[in-house]
């Protein structure tokens, strides 16, 4: 889900701060309008505008009290070239179906902030052939939508790719600059150390290009954790990285940290309950942690009985909920108590697991249909791959067919 692509310039926007929140404005056909505090900012889940049965933002903000959304993902266009586009597929530059989402939202109040990246897809620090060429890209976004946040989405595969995530980080760098106050975060996976060598190395990039964003946030899940427990250890462990890497003593590391988690069912099949995100929420504000996100808006509400528990969607949780339940504790998050709702359903129980197919092998060539075991789940090939590993990606060769 999550883990669910010749430049041109562009003007660079204009800061103005006022009463301890920056607004910035910036000539773009939605108009500029007045920032919201960066708490809301941090805590704006994640939200597919385009993809995975997009639900009303309008309906999620009057149900939860919910301001900011993160829309995701700015990519490369899938034929080549240095310019912005919604999923690789839709140019930034003509778009009309995610402007109107932006002005939904904006009309009742709220904002938005835009994620670049994500896992999966031709990122632009791939294909623009520096750090310039990369912020002029995405300077377009902002200057287009009137943008006072942006988050850089930095995962597989670019983030193995050195002069890839150079040029990512030294373009948020350009963008900070030429966008006063404007809110950046920079997200990347999680593991239970905190992060991995790669998330490590672009902590070691960012601090060589003496770059500084609002946080660093890791995302827990699709690595062995299980609950809440696991994912506080790993943002502790996290926190000893941010210090030992900035040289920030203990308060400063967690006031530039930041947990992205994915509500429900994990492309791995790890389960996260509003009972988890309520522990992780408490640990995030008493360490005053600058962030709290999640994966995803598409995916808060429930499965339909047949399939809770038993698969991971892109449309819903996989776990017993109401509607919106998660997006609840972002507006916690940002200290907002939200309206009150009828109680959690009873949670439906996990349909039995399935026999499992012959195991994956890295040496094998697989065709559209065949089936394999990998991890304890069961796989199916859309089209012809050789040593791709299985994980449930939207855009990814192989589908997640289950538990076995």
């Amino acid at each position: 889900m999550r883990r669910l692509r010749a430049c041109l310039g562009a003007a660079a926007a204009v800061g103005l701060a006022a009463a301890g929140t920056t607004a910035l404005v910036a000539g773009s056909a939605s108009g500029a309008t007045s920032a919201l505090g960066n708490r809301w900012y941090a805590a704006a889940p994640y939200l597919m505008p385009l993809d995975n049965d997009p639900p009303d933002p309008a309906a999620i903000m009057d149900a939860t009290g919910l301001k900011a959304f993160q829309l995701a993902f700015v990519l490369a266009p899938n034929g080549g070239g240095c310019s912005p586009t919604w999923g690789g597929t839709a140019a930034v530059s003509s778009d009309t179906a995610v402007q109107s989402v932006v002005n939904t939202i904006r009309a009742k109040g709220g904002d938005v902030s835009v994620s670049i990246g994500g896992y999966g897809g031709t990122k632009l620090g791939q294909v623009c052939s520096d750090a310039a060429a990369t912020a002029a890209a995405y300077q377009q976004v902002i200057t287009k939508y009137g943008l006072h946040a942006i988050d850089f989405d930095l995962e597989e595969p670019e983030y193995e790719n050195t002069a890839a995530i150079k040029n990512e980080i030294g373009a948020a760098k350009i963008l900070q600059q030429n966008n006063p106050g404007l809110y950046v975060s920079v997200t990347t996976a999680g593991t239970a150390d905190g992060t991995g060598w790669f998330g490590k190395q672009m902590l070691l990039e960012a601090k060589s290009q003496g770059f500084t964003p609002n946080n660093f946030s890791i995302m827990p899940f699709d690595g062995g954790f299980n609950g809440a427990a696991s994912q506080t250890s790993a943002l502790t462990n996290f926190n000893q990285i941010l210090q030992s890497t900035f040289g920030w003593d203990q308060a400063t590391a967690y006031a530039h940290e930041g947990f992205s988690g994915m509500n429900g069912r994990s492309d791995t099949g790890e389960f996260f309950t509003q009972t988890d995100f309520q522990t992780v929420l408490d640990y995030a504000t008493s360490h005053n942690m600058d962030r709290f996100t999640f994966w995803s808006l598409n995916r808060d509400r429930q499965c339909t009985p047949a399939d809770n528990g038993g698969r991971t969607s892109g449309t819903c949780s996989s776990v017993a909920q109401n509607s919106w339940d998660f997006a609840k504790y972002s507006v916690k998050f940002a200290g907002v108590t939200p309206p009150s709702s009828t109680p959690t359903p009873t949670p439906t129980p996990t349909p039995p697991s399935t026999g499992c197919k012959p195991a994956w092998s890295s040496t094998a060539v697989y065709t559209v249909g065949n089936e394999v075991s990998y991890n304890r789940h069961n796989w199916k090939a859309k089209w012809w791959t050789q040593n791709e590993t299985p994980v449930a990606s939207d855009w990814g060769v192989w589908q997640d067919e289950g538990a076995c």
